[in-house]
């Protein structure tokens, strides 16, 4: 297949071209910047320059092609998180219209997180509470089923760990090396799910190559990491203690990463693994802490 990437560049995207590409697809990839366009042309893709605010050239780009993975989403400012979901469903509605009645597959980013509310493990059969951040755009891309597309999600854990993580990981790790501690909210008992970059990357092939049509797909190779292992893996990578805070205190100590550093999110992947044959590969995410790249 010719596949449309957006993300490409990024911490994952830069994982699924190179799979794509090792899989015998060719890869038009979506690039911002010159910096982004270089790293996408030596990597192998063709590249396409444009931008998440520019939808109906999106979808242009997707129409020439056999199908598309939607990686990219604007990260850049937690807070503004409406105005980013805004801008995803705009992409995903245009290009959806264009891929329309062609049954060519359309695979959407989304997260683990938005289930946190759910009782028990969150499996792929659940879907996310009403007015839940990109919430929306999960539910508007499955339905594109209905529209003769072969839409699939894959809703990523919030720990997507490996080398050049620029995630909640390190975010941590820089909170404790100003604190001075590593630290975790009551008992740390809440369970973070995770799953390596590389092990994500196969997952979106594998959603390109064979997933239904209207089908959600979980990329959490660890069900849920107790976040206070988390927290004591970070204590021993940098020798600082490891502490217990109040969830009153957490804002004050975490920052923004308050509201979800006592999260509990435990997430199943077993649907998904038999559906399109996933099987993450990868160490996890404790084990790839203990190797020391992130500190």
């Amino acid at each position: 297949m010719r596949v449309f990437v957006t993300g490409g560049s990024g911490f994952i995207g830069s994982a699924a071209v190179p799979e794509l590409l090792g899989a015998g697809h060719r890869v038009l990839a979506l690039a911002r910047s010159d910096k982004s366009a270089e790293a996408l042309t030596a990597a192998g893709a063709e590249v396409h320059r444009g931008s998440l605010d520019d939808p109906e050239d999106l979808a242009r780009a997707a129409a020439g092609t056999d199908g598309v993975l939607h990686l990219a989403f604007n990260h850049e400012d937690f807070r503004n998180m409406t105005r980013a979901v805004e801008t995803d469903l705009r992409v995903i509605e245009a290009i959806g219209a264009a891929l329309e009645g062609s049954d060519r597959p359309f695979v959407v980013t989304s997260g683990t997180l938005m289930l946190a509310a759910v009782e028990g493990v969150a499996t792929e059969q659940d879907t996310p509470a009403p007015g839940v951040h990109r919430g929306a755009c999960d539910v508007a891309a499955l339905a594109l089923a209905e529209r003769g597309v072969r839409s699939s999600v894959v809703r990523l854990a919030p720990t997507v760990h490996g080398r050049g993580d620029r995630g909640f990981v390190p975010q941590l790790i820089g909170i404790a090396r100003r604190t001075g501690v590593a630290a975790y909210v009551g008992e740390g008992t809440n369970r973070w799910p995770a799953v390596h970059r590389l092990d994500a990357a196969r997952l979106y092939r594998l959603a390109l190559e064979s997933a239904p049509a209207g089908t959600p797909l979980h990329g959490a190779a660890d069900q849920g990491v107790p976040f206070q292992d988390i927290a004591a893996a970070i204590a021993e990578g940098l020798d600082v203690p490891l502490k217990s805070i109040p969830p009153t205190e957490a804002e004050a100590h975490f920052g923004w990463l308050g509201m979800v550093a006592a999260i509990d999110n435990p997430t199943s992947s077993e649907r998904t693994r038999e559906l399109v044959g996933w099987k993450p590969e990868q160490p996890g995410l404790l084990a790839d802490l203990e190797e020391g790249h992130y500190f």
